[in-house]
């Protein structure tokens, strides 16, 4: 539709078709995942990190998406403030976050410290240049933050280069390229 108002519908439907292949293609990789075989992940917002997605959340979509088991998702909503205590009892495996100064904060704090995803190294911080990967807004960002999350979630499954895929991503969509450095900026969350 914006193409047709544009007046741009052949640029529009390349940039559709790019966005329908990802989609397919990280479903179908994660098709072949058994259920018994997806992490558990944990979406943690907010400096303390206990705001998250529940199940359905347009919050946790991409997570959803990917095949992880939402460890918030037994009930279904939108953002919920839970306990440490909770997150706990859920141990996951993997944390997912967009907040800075829980990414930073998190592995030297000890209330967090029999967290699973905290004692392997596997939180992660989330890029969202110039809007967020994972989270907010929907929008196209969360197509390169497929890869991303296919690269965390699955890296035997997901073996492409993400400077590649960002590279082609910004330069199709945003028409800028960045320089290395500024990519590797983007994929360490901090752009």
């Amino acid at each position: 539709m914006h193409g047709q108002l544009t007046g741009e519908t052949a640029r529009a439907e390349d940039l559709a078709r790019v966005c329908d292949d990802v989609i397919r293609t990280c479903r179908a990789r994660v098709a072949t995942v058994p259920m018994e075989r997806r992490p558990r992940v944990y979406y943690a917002r907010g400096p303390r990190g206990l705001d998250t997605g529940l199940g359905g959340s347009i919050n946790v979509e991409t997570i959803e998406f990917m095949g992880a088991v939402n460890v918030a998702g037994g009930v279904r909503g939108g953002l919920a403030t839970v306990s440490l205590e909770q997150v706990l009892v859920w141990n996951p495996e993997v944390i997912i976050t967009i907040d800075q100064d829980f990414s930073a904060n998190v592995r030297s704090d000890p209330s967090w410290a029999a967290v699973s995803a905290v004692r392997e190294g596997r939180v992660h911080l989330s890029p969202k240049l110039p809007f967020g990967w994972v989270d907010f807004p929907p929008a196209v960002n969360r197509i390169p933050g497929l890869w991303w999350l296919g690269k965390i979630l699955y890296p035997a499954l997901f073996p492409e280069d993400l400077t590649a895929i960002s590279r082609d991503f910004y330069g199709r969509f945003y028409h800028r390229v960045p320089d290395d450095a500024q990519i590797a900026a983007v994929l360490a969350g901090r752009g």
